[in-house]
């Protein structure tokens, strides 16, 4: 099994030229297609190349893959028209949503046409009393809890960047209340997806449970646009809490912090969000979001949900632990502001990290294990990164066992990248001799192919075989899960 990608890494911020494939159509057949694609939508087809780069990328350190043209869709209808002239031309397709994916989702390895779904930002229907909803793709989900901010009910999934939800059912995302509200692969009811030949299917509906025949909703949801292109999407949505409060508290070793999430996890506490910064992601955090009071330790932020009366005996019974493990700086934020400049600082944490090492290039890992193997490998992770002599800062949604080390190295030098390649893969051997898995939210992508081998096996020739049978002709973001 190589321990490289299967497609040469390219020096981050390069444009690289598409990989040839005789499976593909060739250079005339491309120019036919896009000729036709023009003449259908117009300006809405672009193949300048500062917009076929903006869109060869996301936010990793994979480079940059323009597609041959880049296509901005309104409808599903539009979608099975292209779909169908790039089944026939046999031309790659790679959906695009907010071009925040971090796994080298959108690179167009072998060019192609780079749908941009982003235009489709209607919220078509919303079922309050029911709390169900229905969006188009390129909705966002600041946007969607824009729109039903005055109905009292919101949607909770935040992975912290300002997704689209399209995406998030792609990578099966989930983020920082996933420990209370769950993932997308909970929160979605159903799909319209438009299949690689043009046809429009709707999976699941409104009902809250359903037996009938295969469950495609779930399939399509975290196939990273390797099957299909998601048009709408059908939403489970929950009651805003009639109160919200955070906290945070600090320790003097990572231990202690991550004992105390166990602890608050066994106990049955029911918080919506924990979250873990080392001490080298909150020095980040400090200088980065301007965050006042708080020293370069390891750190906990939690987010409580409920009523007064739960969310107090939720608060008091977390302290009482919290201080068990030797905690110091408890601090609450009551506020909206105060909450908002909390998490504003959370979600900023993978710039923040990046800006540890102006210039450098980072690879993200994305652990997740049992809750009780949680100490194990976050100890492990930080003594592995300790000896590489790499600066690598570590933020987690450890409610649910979930963590990232984001490893720091310079693109020119090969002893760095050398090392950060092995760390990578020492981190998810340990995860999965814990019984864990190598991605808890970002997906497989390009950058984690060899990884899903790992972990999966045999169980990998299954998914080729599904994905052979769905997309006969591999135009769907080719390159990506597996080769």
């Amino acid at each position: 099994m190589s321990s490289q990608p299967s497609a040469p890494k390219p020096l981050s911020g390069q444009s690289q030229q598409p990989l040839k494939h005789a499976l593909y159509a060739n250079e005339e057949q491309r120019q036919q297609l896009i000729a036709e694609l023009t003449e259908l939508f117009g300006e809405r087809v672009h193949t300048a190349l500062p917009v076929r780069e903006q869109h060869g990328q996301g936010e990793d350190s994979y480079g940059c893959y323009p597609p041959d043209a880049v296509v901005y869709l309104h409808s599903t209808e539009e979608v099975a028209e292209l779909m169908q002239r790039c089944h026939h031309y046999r031309v790659p397709v790679i959906p695009f949503g907010a071009g925040s994916s971090v796994e080298g989702q959108l690179l167009a390895l072998h060019g192609g046409i780079c749908i941009d779904l982003s235009e489709m930002d209607q919220v078509l229907q919303v079922n309050a009393e029911d709390m169900d909803c229905r969006v188009q793709t390129g909705v966002t989900r600041e946007a969607l809890n824009q729109e039903l901010r005055y109905q009292g009910i919101f949607f909770p999934i935040d992975p912290g960047a300002n997704a689209s939800i399209g995406g998030m059912v792609s990578t099966r995302a989930s983020g920082t209340n996933a420990v209370r509200y769950g993932t997308m692969r909970d929160n979605v009811m159903g799909l319209t997806v438009v299949t690689p030949d043009g046809r429009i299917i709707k999976t699941g509906g409104r009902s809250r449970k359903s037996s009938a025949g295969y469950d495609l909703t779930r399939l399509y949801t975290g196939s990273e646009g390797t099957l299909g292109v998601i048009t709408e999407v059908q939403l489970k949505l929950h009651p805003i809490p009639t109160v919200i409060k955070a906290a945070t508290c600090q320790f003097e070793d990572l231990a202690s912090a991550v004992d105390t999430v166990i602890s608050v996890m066994q106990c049955a506490i029911p918080v919506a969000r924990i979250e873990l910064l080392n001490h080298l992601q909150m020095q980040a955090c400090i200088n980065y979001s301007d965050l006042t009071g708080f020293d370069a330790k390891p750190t906990l932020f939690f987010e409580f949900h409920g009523t007064e009366a739960s969310v107090a005996e939720q608060i008091d019974l977390l302290q009482e632990i919290a201080e068990s493990f030797g905690s110091s700086q408890f601090n609450w934020a009551e506020s909206t502001e105060d909450r908002n400049a909390l998490w504003k600082a959370r979600h900023q944490a993978y710039f923040a990290a990046l800006s540890l090492l102006p210039g450098a290039s980072a690879l993200t890992t994305d652990l997740c294990v049992p809750i009780s193997a949680l100490a194990e490998a976050i100890l492990f992770a930080e003594k592995e990164a300790l000896m590489t002599g790499l600066t690598c800062p570590i933020v987690g949604h450890v409610g649910d066992g979930n963590f990232h080390m984001l490893i720091l190295f310079d693109e020119q030098n090969q002893e760095q990248k050398t090392k950060a390649k092995q760390l990578s893969q020492s981190l998810v051997k340990k995860a999965l001799e814990l019984e864990g898995t190598c991605t808890g939210e970002h997906g497989i992508g390009f950058g984690k192919k060899e990884y899903l081998l790992q972990e999966h096996g045999e169980g990998v020739e299954v998914m080729k075989g599904l994905k052979a049978m769905m997309d006969p002709h591999c135009i769907m973001n080719p390159g990506k899960v597996f080769d």
